[in-house]
Order: C-alpha cells, then structure tokens, then sequence
C-alpha cells in the first residue's frame, strides 16, 4: 500500500462465496464417481457430459448433506427448493450451463462465528445453495501448453454446496478466520474433507472500500478461487491497496473478475464481472423441486454429532477444563473424540488435557501428522498418565516413555519395568542423592546459605539429573531443603 493510501479514511467491505464438495460417493446428477486423482476424463458419462437426451437424477445423499450443512450454520432449511440453469460459455462447461439454485435456495440466513482480536463475531449468511461444479482447464504441463488449453471434465457435476455471506468482513485477517470457520465446521460434520489442495473447499472473495460511516456500497471487486486462508488474506490485503489507491488518484474502481498470482503477490483482471441477468437464470425442466420435508429434517439433525461449540462447553462444563483447554481439544471432532477417551482412560481429565495439548500436538506437528494417524492409542496413553498419578514415574520419564511408545505399540509399564524406570520414593536412596549433590556443589550450597535462594532451583536440577529423572520431585525438594537449612 502506498503511504498516500495509507492516510485515507477508507474501510473494505468483504463477502466470500465458499464453495465445498460435499463427501459423496457419486455426482450430483450421475451414477459417476465423484473423486480426485483419476485419469483426465475418466469419471465422466453422458448426463455430466451434457450429452443430448442424458437426463439428471439427484443424489439424495447430497440433499442430506446440504441439509445437514445449513443445520450447522443455524439456517431456516427450506421445504421446496428449486434448481436452475445458470447460462454461460466456458469450455470447462460441458453442457454450456450450470445447474444451480437461484431464487429459491435450500437454506437462507444462518450465522458464523469467529474468533478475532480477542472477541467473537456473528457474520450472517445470506444463503447456502446447491449446484453442481465445472471441470477444470488444464494450462500447463504438456509439450503443446503454449498454444493449447486442455479439458479435464472429471469434476463437471461434482457436488457442492455454496454459502455465500452477507458483505459483513471488514479485514483480510476476518476473512481468513471466516473461512477456516466454516471449514472446521464441515469436516466436524463429515460433509466435507477440507482437502483444499485438492480443491474440495475453495472461495471467490467479494472486495470493495468505501468511505468510513457510508452504508451505500462501493464497487464490487471478485477475486476467484483462492484455495488456502493465506492466499485469500493476501490477495485481499493487495486489493483493498489496489482499489484506496484507485479511489485515492480520483481512478474509477470497475466491476470485475480477477485472480489472485501466489508468486508476485498481486491479483489481475481476468474478465468483466456479470451479473445475474446475463446469465439468464430460468429453472431447469429436468428435475423437479426439492422437497426437505419435517421428517427428513429431523432425521438429518438426529444424525448430526455434537458440535463444537456446544463440545467446548460440556467440556468447560463436565470435566472442568479452562475454556483455553477446551478451545484448543475441539479444533477438531477427532482431536476431541481422542481427548475423551485419554480422559476416560485415565480418570484425571485436567492430565489428559496437558498430554494430549502438549505431547501428542508437538509429536503430530513434527511428524506432519494428523490426529487420525496418532500413534499411541487413547487407552495407551490414559495407562501411561496412571503411572504419573500414582507415583511410578515422573512426568519427565513418562515423556521419554511416550516417545518409545510412539508409533510401536509398546506398553508404557513393560517399558518402566524392562528399563528401571521406576520413580525412585525410598528416603534413604534419595538421602544418598542429595547428599552427593551437595558435597559436589559447595559453591552453590554456600550462595544458598548465604541468602541466594535462586540457587535452590539449580540444586533440585542437579539431584534430579543425579538420579536419571527417577527420583521423586516433591520428596526429594523437601529432603534437599531440609539438608541445606541445617
């Protein structure tokens, strides 16, 4: 940003349109598998080709989803929806439209919350639609790429839902968080993977700026599919600058499409921005409404996990976690699930808490691993915080233990017994310990006694590392100090 935009009293104005794959096994109007990593145009038949005649039948797996997805979201699900053509030519497009829903989506308002700068806020959400997805072009990659684009229609009439949020953001760190929001929420539910990589959950961002205080709008700026939270808060932050310079220099703001460039940091035109009339929306002849009755709502909301939030606070509530704690164990719905098991293993919920938020993070962040790949089962790791709680080992042991236990499927106790680990509690061996630790430490035994008391941690260390980690901490400070205060 220019320094000159810098100084004006503009604020950007943000709505993201998020699009996500919903976990079908096939697409939306076919029988064709809906999966990545196939061969080009492998998954592909008549009717999401577009051939003439082919008729489309909807997954009724993909209406539970989309339900269950707007239920999430605190949506008013609709009982009649209606799927629509959606005109337009692109060669990605086999049948030269989209079939999408228009002026009767399956859900409309709803709210996400999100967590910023210390608060939360509710950002409402205009609606949540079906629709089916494009194939993809291919640009690079073949001898030929100068010249030609190939197409790829394995994705042409993959499932997705689209929540599109009313124009509430106000940074690119809001939006970011926005949409690791909504991401969390649909994997907890299983309606998506949140591969974004793959491009199972991408967004286009909505951007304009306008003076501080107005309400009316600016011009809207779309930025397409952007598939990671750091590409969208970064091509936000380049075109909120881009649009206060415009404003700043008296340059009129058009109404675009652009694409966001990862590698220079900058987004750029791509084509005009349409409207909704120039896709000459009109409700598509092959399929009739959707009908979400009462009972297949309830059904859908009886199915659905506990969610997050409400997770987080029975944890607050029944195992009298601090909110941090809480917050941090439901980040994901496996992360939680394997917390409660630790915790019921263990029967001491707080231990848990620490070792799953300590050990377990730190081993599955350096091995770039997921919770579902952890490897020290639940029940493994209660019968390990056991021996902490009754005084077999120490806390410093057990996470040596822990690492030997990690991805081998070794017991915790045959580890202790096979290895001496054992704490050592008995006073007379742990006399002899701190009796070699001060007769090798006089200097510090003199700073002690002569007021230093900082020393004293120095000398806990130093009996500790004598005994190998092994000697019972609390016991052996009470007979370290009794010895020194002579």
């Amino acid at each position: 940003m220019t320094a000159i935009a810098s100084r004006v009293d503009l604020e950007p104005v943000i709505g993201l349109e998020i699009h996500a794959q919903l976990r079908t096994a096939t697409k939306i109007f076919c029988g064709c598998p809906a999966r990545f990593g196939e061969a080009a145009n492998h998954d592909v038949c008549p009717v999401c080709l577009g051939m003439p005649g082919a008729l489309p039948v909807l997954n009724g797996q993909a209406v539970d989803l989309a339900v269950a997805a707007a239920l999430a979201f605190g949506c008013a699900v609709h009982e009649t929806s209606v799927f629509a053509r959606k005109n337009y030519f692109y060669p990605d497009l086999p049948k030269g439209y989209q079939i999408s829903q228009y002026e009767r989506p399956i859900a409309t308002g709803g709210h996400v919350t999100i967590q910023v700068d210390g608060g939360t806020r509710a950002i409402r959400l205009t609606r949540i639609h079906m629709e089916e997805d494009a194939g993809k072009s291919v640009h690079e990659g073949f001898a030929d790429s100068d010249r030609r684009t190939y197409l790829d229609y394995n994705r042409a009439g993959v499932p997705l839902i689209e929540i599109v949020s009313e124009p509430e953001l106000r940074t690119p760190n809001e939006a970011a968080h926005y949409f690791e929001s909504v991401r969390r929420l649909l994997v907890w539910i299983g309606a998506n993977d949140g591969n974004m990589e793959e491009g199972s959950l991408r967004c286009d961002a909505n951007v304009s700026v306008r003076p501080r205080g107005v309400t009316t709008l600016g011009t809207k700026v779309e930025v397409k599919n952007l598939n990671s939270f750091r590409y969208l808060q970064k091509a936000l932050e380049y075109e909120i600058a881009r649009q206060t310079d415009c404003v700043i220099h008296g340059e009129r703001i058009v109404q675009e499409t652009r694409l966001f460039d990862s590698a220079l940091g900058r987004t750029f035109s791509m084509r005009s921005k349409e409207e909704a009339h120039d896709y000459r929306y009109f409700p598509e002849p092959d399929l009739p409404p959707v009908v979400v009755s009462e009972a297949r709502r309830a059904r859908v909301a009886a199915s659905m996990p506990e969610l997050p939030d409400d997770r987080s606070a029975r944890f607050v509530r029944d195992y009298r976690l601090p909110a941090y704690d809480a917050g941090v164990l439901t980040e994901s719905r496996g992360l939680a699930d394997y917390f409660e098991r630790v915790a019921a293993a263990c029967g001491n919920p707080k231990a848990a808490s620490n070792w799953v938020m300590g050990e377990v993070l730190r081993v599955l962040k350096a091995r770039e691993a997921t919770i579902a790949e952890v490897g020290v089962t639940a029940e493994a790791l209660g019968a390990l915080i056991r021996l902490v709680d009754g005084g077999t080992i120490s806390t410093t042991v057990a996470k040596g233990v822990f690492e030997q236990m990690y991805g081998t499927g070794q017991d915790a106790a045959a580890i202790v017994e096979a290895q001496g680990l054992a704490q050592v509690s008995d006073d007379g061996a742990l006399h002899t310990i701190v009796q070699q630790v001060v007769a090798a430490q006089p200097d510090a035994v003199a700073q002690y006694r002569a007021g230093k008391k900082a020393t004293f941690g120095f000398l806990v260390g130093e009996a500790m590392r004598a005994s190998g980690g092994k000697a019972d901490p609390k016991r052996l400070t009470q007979l370290l100090r009794a010895t020194l205060d002579v």
